[in-house]
This record gives structure tokens, sequence and C-alpha cells, in this order.
């Protein structure tokens, strides 16, 4: 199996917090603080697909690799495709993950456990969960969760759907699906190419335009859920965590 490529989008325009990928947590940008824990984990090449020049330059300055992209994409996920044709035109890496660059604490060991469920031959793209543990979290509609079964001693479950309400009904853990992906090369070609979906439309969730054109999507479990900063507040929780 080639060496997993390990690629973070970000732009600038975000509708909470612009210009959020240079917002500075104790001492350096928050981009800088996820391309960190990305080479912290040390699974494969890190490169930041950005979508204006100053991400690049900043990435660059702190030793970093970066490519520039197309500001008018999409999606994250269209933002990775892009760059992987730009990094990796003879198709070396079969596996890219996709680190969203707004996940200053994520943990560099949960890029090892999403590569668990992609030595399944069944699996075309793997992703997180972890355990929802408050009432608050259950019912929040910003947390998405996945109805998914991890059988005895399991570590990979089929994902079976997303939503923000709270699913499966009934007795048992209800799982926080943390937004990181790792494609298949040929399954993200497809993916993008595909048109949206009904259900990614209505629930406003990208992962279902997968599960609709018959993707099969496996979870792999992580202990806590890396929070994602959209809000000032969300911000000032991060530096927080860095002692800032």
């Amino acid at each position: 199996m080639a060496t997993p490529l390990v690629i973070i989008p970000a732009r600038l325009a975000s509708t909470r917090l612009p210009g959020k990928p240079l917002a500075d947590i104790a001492g350096k940008p928050m981009i800088i603080r996820v391309l960190e824990a990305a080479l912290a984990a040390d699974i494969g090449p890190v490169v930041v697909a950005a979508a204006e020049q100053s991400i690049c330059d900043t990435v660059q300055a702190a030793g970093g690799n970066s490519v520039l992209t197309d500001p008018a994409l999409p999606s994250g996920s269209d933002r990775v495709w892009h760059a992987t044709q730009q990094i990796d035109p003879q198709g070396k890496h079969d596996l890219i993950i996709n680190l969203q660059g707004d996940l200053p604490t994520f943990p560099p060991t949960a890029l090892h456990a999403i590569l668990k469920p992609l030595a399944e031959p069944w699996v075309d793209l793997a992703t997180l969960v972890t355990p929802i543990l408050s009432e608050e979290e259950k019912l929040t509609s910003s947390v998405v969760k996945v109805a998914c079964d991890f059988p005895g001693n399991a570590t990979t479950a089929p994902a079976l759907y997303f939503s923000r309400m709270p699913l499966p009904w009934g007795e048992g853990p209800l799982w926080h699906h943390v937004g990181v992906y790792g494609w298949r090369r040929d399954a993200l070609q497809r993916f993008v190419s595909l048109p949206e979906s009904g259900l990614e439309k209505r629930e406003k969730l990208e992962q279902l335009r997968a599960l609709e054109a018959g993707m099969r999507i496996g979870c792999a479990k992580i202990d806590i859920a890396p929070f994602g900063v959209d809000t000032p507040a969300d911000l000032e929780r991060a530096r927080q965590a860095f002692g800032a």
C-alpha cells in the first residue's frame, strides 16, 4: 500500500470567523497548529491546500508545504482533490487523508486510527467517531451523529447514515462524527464528480452524497472529539487549550 498523503484544506472566507486559518493561537496561526499535528502523526507527506496566497506564505514561512488552489472551489473535498492532482499527478499515493484546517487540538494518534478502516476491502472512505457523552451533545444540531454499531471488540463499523438529529433510536451508545476523512484515491475522484444529492442538501452533510451513490464508509473510534473553530468563542477555547 502506498504512503498516505495528508492534505489540509484552508480558506480565509469563513462566514462566522473570517480569516480563521491565520488566527493566532498561543503565538502560532491556527493552520500551523493543525499542520504540526499532522506532521507529528508521521504517516506520510503533509500539504496545506490553500485558497489564498497569504495562507501559502504562512505555511512556507513555518517550513511547511502548501499549494495554491482556486478560491472558487465549492468544498474542502474539491480543494483536496485539486491539490492531490497538483502534488501527485502520477498517482503514487492511493490514500488521501482530508484533515480539516480548523481542528487545532486534533490528536496526531487519530490520523493513525483513520487508517484502520481502510485496511478493509469493502471501505471506500474512512472517518472517525467518538461517543456522545451528554444530553446537550446529543441534541445539538451542530453535532453530527452517525448510525453505526461496533459489535464485540470490533474496531471498524460501517456508517449507515449521518444526521443532525439523534440516531439510532433505542438503548445503546450514540456516536459523534468527527469530520476527517481517509479516501481511496479513486473514491475521492468519483465523489467530487458527483452532483449534490437530495439528502446531502436536506441535512447539509456532504458525506451523504457518498452514501447515496453507494459508496461505503468505515468508521473508527477515538476517545474524544477534537472541536472545530467556527466562532470567536471557539477560538478563545482553543487559545485556552494551548495555555494562552
